[in-house]
Order: structure tokens, then sequence, then C-alpha cells
């Protein structure tokens, strides 16, 4: 068995454990500070192969003795964006395999320092966004013969709106925070600038449904550095439904909350729910010149909660977890092909797609599913009660 260990069991680490664990390919341990927590995500799976650890993977020093005594092939941080730098270093001085979700800019450039001549793979950013839309751009892009604008977009809405905010905390609170307070890459004119976030308000319709899109940070990822001097106009924005952009402006920046994150996370947690019932929504548009022609270029997609192992689990969990497990498996596989830093778009969206867990982006889904088992009750636990 490959092994790995997972840093995090919160809602992304919990799937990621058990999608790596269900394969019968791989050992898990799975990791927290709350050790409880860990174990209860463990005896949820019920797996043989998946065990739990408590641990302050942000003491050098912990992390340090774990990785000595219980050695790995790989580690993928479900950790905050804030936390990954130490992790990315222990990986390195072990010849481990890094893979992590941040969204945050400057720790992936410190990776990328810190992955430099390694004989194993740093992949950052993986996921959902950065990650997966980052694989399905670069692949559209790859179609022309001369590019003229990249636009990703992507949205993780709840299914039935309700609140002021029309929104559901479906992931973490601190990347959420950090993508609207922080700039945003993008490129205008073939030069890669900072943009600021929660700006280039525009809408999108997609299926007949209208939606809001503007500047996160982030989403991106290394794209815009990839295709440096062959785009004209390249950008990423996070969909919303309409409204949404004005109140986090209202935080944001009319009452200062970006200056006090704790206030706004404690706000934002108290305040707007959470929800199994949600939709992931990716959208790709690429414009350019094929054969002699202007052609447009798309990549749409809905993903909806799935069930795995016999629980449900939301979109934002599958699409996060199913994008980390399916590079981590490309690379463990193949890991002569992979080393040094990697980006997401060094990866090929068929490849993904018919990766045993990149298969969960399949396109045709429908809120069917969630809806019945939210409504008989039948949604199972993703982690045990009691543990």
């Amino acid at each position: 068995m490959h092994r790995v260990l997972v840093l995090g069991a919160g809602k992304i680490g919990a799937l990621i454990s058990g999608l790596l664990g269900e394969s019968g390919d791989y050992r898990i341990d799975l990791a927290d500070l709350d050790g409880a927590a860990a174990e209860s995500v463990v005896k949820a799976h019920g797996l043989a192969n998946v065990r739990a650890f408590a641990l302050d993977a942000t003491a050098p020093e912990d992390l340090a003795a774990h990785l000595d005594a219980h050695p790995v092939d790989a580690v993928i941080s479900g950790l905050p964006y804030f936390c990954n730098v130490p992790v990315a270093a222990a990986a390195r001085q072990r010849g481990m395999h890094y893979f992590d979700l941040t969204e945050d800019v400057a720790v992936t450039e410190e990776v990328r320092t810190l992955a430099a001549g390694a004989s194993t793979a740093f992949a950052p950013q993986c996921g959902l966004a950065p990650g997966f839309v980052s694989i399905a751009a670069n692949e559209l892009a790859a179609h022309f013969d001369e590019i003229h604008t990249v636009k990703l977009r992507v949205g993780a809405l709840p299914q039935h709106p309700n609140n002021v905010l029309k929104y559901s905390l479906t992931w973490s609170t601190d990347g959420l925070i950090n993508e609207y307070g922080n700039m945003c890459q993008s490129v205008e004119d073939g030069s890669i600038i900072n943009v600021l976030p929660l700006e280039g308000l525009e809408e999108i319709e997609i299926d007949g449904n209208v939606y809001e899109a503007f500047n996160t940070s982030g989403g991106l990822g290394s794209l815009a550095d990839s295709w440096h001097g062959r785009v004209t106009e390249m950008n990423y924005k996070t969909m919303r439904y309409p409204g949404h952009c004005n109140q986090m402006r209202l935080l944001m920046n009319g009452l200062k909350l970006n200056h006090d994150r704790d206030t706004l996370k404690r706000i934002l947690e108290n305040a707007v729910p959470r929800t199994l019932q949600d939709v992931v929504i990716v959208y790709v548009s690429v414009v350019g010149l094929q054969d002699g022609e202007l052609r447009e270029e798309n990549y749409v997609n809905k993903v909806y909660p799935q069930i795995i192992a016999g629980r449900l689990w939301s979109a934002i969990q599958v699409t996060t977890a199913a994008g980390v497990c399916a590079v981590a498996d490309l690379v463990i596989c193949d890991p002569e092909s992979h080393r040094g830093f990697v980006t997401q778009e060094s990866f090929h969206l068929k490849d993904v797609l018919d990766n045993r867990f990149g298969r969960f982006y399949a396109h045709g889904g429908t809120n069917e599913v969630s809806a019945r088992m939210i409504a008989t009750g039948a949604v199972g636990h993703q982690r045990a009660k009691g543990a």
C-alpha cells in the first residue's frame, strides 16, 4: 500500500482519507490537533487501513517526530493555508511528496522555493479552484493557435439560499476570507497585474440561471505564469447569487472587517449556516483563433452532493477531495514523471477525469440524491458519534 499522511480532519480531510482508504491501495494516517476529531472520522469510515492520530502539525518538532516514527510516501495538507510552509519543509527534508489545498499566493511561492531540486513532487493548489479549474482551462487553451481571453469562474453555492448573503459556509472560513480580502492576480493586455478583490463585478447566465461573478484571490493558481506571453487576457472570478458581492463589500470594506478578520470569522460562523445541499459550478471560457477563425470553447459543469461509502457528502467536499486525490494518485502511481514544483496545469484533463477519484467530476449529476437523503434522514454520519 502507498502510505499517506492526511493533515486535518475537517470537512475535506475527512473525505480525502475516506476516498483514498476506500480504494484499498492506500494506508492513511489522519492527523488533527484534536485527536478525538480524527478518531471520530476514522470510526465513521470503519476501514482497517485508516488510522487516527493527535498531532499539532504547526509545531515543527512534533511534526518531525511523527514523520520519523510513522514514515509515509506523501503528505496531503488539509490545514489552513498559513500552516502549510512548515509541513512542506518537513516533507522536503524527508523525501516525501507534498500536496495542499492552498489558495494563498505567498504560501505557494514559498512551496515553490522549497521544491527546487527535489526528487519528489510538490503540488500545492490542489482541489477545485485553484486545482481542477486550472486543469480544465489549460486543456481548452491548448486547443487554440492564438489565445485572446481565458475566463475561469467557479461557485460553491447553496441549492436553496434563504439568507441575506444568499450563501452557506461550505468550506474553510479562513480560506473564504483570504480569497475575499487579498489582491487578485490577473492578465490584462498581456501583462500580469494585481486587481482588487470584490471588484470586476459581472453577470453570467448558465442554463437560464443568473449569477454574479467578481474578483477573488488565488483561484488563478500558477496559470498566469504558465501562459504569460501567450494570452492577452486571463482572470479568475468567484460566482455567487446576485447581491452577495455588495453585502461582502459592506462587511469587509465599509465596516473595515478585512482588517479585523477574527471578528469577521466569528460573525460569519455564528450567522451563516452550513449545508450538505450545495452545488459546485465550474465555468471556463477560452476565446481565440483556431484555423484562422475566431472561436470560443467552454467547459461547464455542475457537481451536486454525492453518496460515497453510504454517506452523503457535499459538492464542495466531493470536488475538492476528488481533485487532490486524483492529482496525488497520478503522482504517486507514476513518481518518475513528477519531480520538484508541479503545477496543476501540468496534468491533462482527460487523465484527471479518467482517474478513479477524478470520476466524481462526471457530468450529469442532479440535486435528487441530496434531496431524497435529506428528506428520509438517510444522510449517514461523516463522524462517529461519541468517538
